[in-house]
């Protein structure tokens, strides 16, 4: 019997090579949405013989720092823990692996993924990421490029904020008690008050800032009569707010800093000021000189006289007499020496000192300032390093759980700016760790923390081990259920409450789960 010359011999067969993608957006731009760059990894790995067992993304991330990018961050993690069954991993450009303001950054991001065995292709370059001379000068300039092309556009958006700035709309921020943004369609024609934690949804709108509620724009202008007028402190401002029940714009208590504030905004008499501090490139936040002020004059309506206010600043020059490092050690070691003890709230209350937030600013933080006065404080101040600790096993459970909950189908990101964990864009959960505490009988307790905006659909509790370095376990409920939690947590609870108790969060990541509906026959 003959062979069939149809079917090849089996050595002929050349097994496939198994690969991974990674797609980055960071707008809605149309060249790099996450279809094209899907588009063109798909048509690469036809012609070069490969298979897409994994996707990894990030849709509306920055590429400026790894910080917010789950998709990359889980691709490393299973690189690394040689979880990803995959030889290669496929990316558009390097730019979408990332426009790191340090080009060392990207590299050793691509280093640690070539020591597992693994290694990246960029399908859009003109080069063959093979390690050669070539290649890695060509790379480095790309990802130089790269880093590049975000310090220009930032240079673009700053200029372009000016010019709105200028033209009197208000460039984002909370307006401030006794005022309101309203929002303008392009034609100018008002479209409606934006409520808290409300946002334009349309590129081509702006915002202005309008007069607030008439009770809200009293509490303003009776701050300015009794600073001015009456020649009250603002400290004994902030005691008779309160002493009334008036609480400031976020709902708080008022403080000396808080009147403070009210009192120099020149938004008050319509000054549209922006520019007092910036964090460009996502670096931190720094306070920038008066020289680099944008301002645009009578831009909004004033709701305090410009006369009352310029005396205002008149009192606030006066009172604001640089005082010498000397002469502030000496003024707090005259508290110390009439209080017996010095906290922030005794430091901030105390009239002929400055206010707590100065010290830090001038000599590091409070305990460097109190150790040049020669102040040791009674207190225990290893919760410090204990909070910092708490801080880090929370951002390692969150990691972890955007990582399991994308293993099992679903879609799970951190929304950083309002620190909510989204998943598969119907629910959205809130996590925080609760240390233990002992009561004055030595039984364990654990706050539950206070209310937060905008509110939660879950609320996650991590609740801490004596030790405060170990989990205890998880409080896993409905938000709703959480309100009425005002006295804490104890080692019991009763059926009702303990039933939330979980060792893990695994009940949270199998409500994420998602499963293929198969095509029905």
């Amino acid at each position: 019997m003959g062979k069939d010359p149809g079917v090849p011999k089996a050595s002929s067969f050349k097994p496939r090579i198994r690969a991974a993608q990674y797609v980055r957006r960071s707008t809605d731009l149309q060249t790099y949405s996450m279809e094209n760059q899907k588009d063109a990894i798909s048509d690469y790995a036809d012609i070069m013989g490969y298979d897409i067992v994994a996707t990894y993304e990030d849709a509306g991330k920055s590429g400026l720092k790894i910080g917010g990018r789950p998709g990359l961050q889980r691709l490393l993690a299973d690189i690394e823990a040689r979880l990803g069954n995959f030889e290669t991993v496929i990316v558009y450009d390097v730019s979408r692996w990332g426009r790191f303001q340090n080009i060392d950054e990207s590299a050793s991001y691509e280093y640690r993924c070539q020591i597992a065995g693994v290694r990246i292709e960029y399908c859009a370059e003109q080069f063959v990421n093979d390690g050669s001379i070539g290649s890695d000068v060509l790379k480095a300039i790309k990802r130089s490029m790269a880093a590049d092309y975000s310090r220009v556009l930032s240079q673009k958006v700053f200029v372009g904020q000016c010019r709105l700035v200028r033209m009197g709309f208000w460039q984002g921020g909370i307006p401030g008690l006794g005022l309101r943004r309203l929002q303008l369609d392009k034609a100018g024609q008002p479209k409606g008050i934006l409520a808290r934690y409300e946002y334009k949804n349309l590129q081509t709108d702006r915002i202005v800032l309008v007069p607030g509620p008439p009770e809200e724009i009293a509490v303003v202008r009776l701050i300015f009569d009794q600073f001015v007028r009456a020649r009250k402190t603002q400290l004994e401002i902030a005691r008779l707010l309160n002493k009334r029940g008036i609480v400031t714009d976020l709902n708080r208590a008022w403080t000396r800093e808080s009147v403070n504030h009210i009192i120099g905004c020149e938004k008050y008499i319509g000054h549209n000021v922006w520019n007092r501090r910036s964090a460009k490139l996502k670096l931190k936040w720094v306070f920038n000189p008066p020289s680099q002020w944008v301002r645009a004059d009578n831009a909004f309506d004033a709701i305090v006289d410009p006369k009352l206010f310029s005396r205002a600043q008149a009192i606030v020059r006066a009172q604001s007499v640089l005082m010498s490092r000397e002469q502030m050690l000496a003024a707090l070691s005259k508290l110390l020496e009439r209080r017996g003890k010095l906290t922030r709230s005794i430091i901030d209350a105390a009239p002929e000192c400055p206010p707590a937030a100065r010290y830090t600013a001038r000599f590091g933080d409070l305990l460097r300032t109190y150790a040049m006065i020669n102040h040791n404080p009674r207190r225990d101040f290893t919760w410090f390093e204990t909070n910092k600790h708490l801080r880090a096993i929370r951002a390692g459970i969150i990691r972890n759980l955007l990582t399991a909950i994308e293993n099992v189908g679903g879609h799970a990101v951190h929304d950083e700016e309002n620190d909510l964990i989204r998943i598969n864009g119907e629910m959205t959960v809130a996590m925080a760790t609760s240390r233990c505490q002992a009561t004055c009988c030595g039984y364990p307790r654990w706050v539950t923390g206070t209310e937060r905006k905008p509110e939660p659909d879950v609320s996650v509790l991590i609740r801490m081990n004596p030790d405060n370095q170990t989990i205890r376990d998880y409080l896993i409920a409905a938000t709703s259920e959480m309100k009425y939690l005002t006295a804490g947590l104890t080692a019991n609870n009763g059926a009702k409450l303990d039933a939330f108790l979980f060792t893990s969060l695994g009940p949270l990541v199998a409500l994420a789960e998602r499963t293929a509906i198969r095509e029905l026959c």
